[in-house]
């Protein structure tokens, strides 16, 4: 969940169409989604699919790109979001 500072969704979402490539670019990276809050207009849901923990860990997040990717995203955030890691259980239906 991201919740950025409120009057500056726009200037967000323009950053993240240039970090989305930056993230895309990534050994072990899957395919990403970005959704923006129906009732919290300021709120967004960012999934992000790896190949496995350690792509987004140590690979994505130790790599020389990433700190483009924070100066290009960590100032919109309200509050810094939680990252928390999910494993597929179901597919489908």
């Amino acid at each position: 969940i991201l919740d950025v500072r409120a009057g500056e969704e726009e200037a967000f979402e323009l950053a993240f169409a240039e970090a989305q490539r930056i993230v895309a670019s990534m050994p072990g990276y899957c395919s990403h989604e970005l959704l923006r809050c129906v009732e919290a207009n300021s709120r967004y849901l960012l999934q992000i699919r790896w190949t496995s923990l350690e792509a987004h860990t140590e690979g994505f997040r130790g790599s020389s790109e990433y700190p483009r990717w924070k100066d290009l995203l960590h100032h919109f955030y309200e509050v810094f979001p939680t990252v928390e890691h999910y494993f597929g259980v179901l597919e489908g239906s």
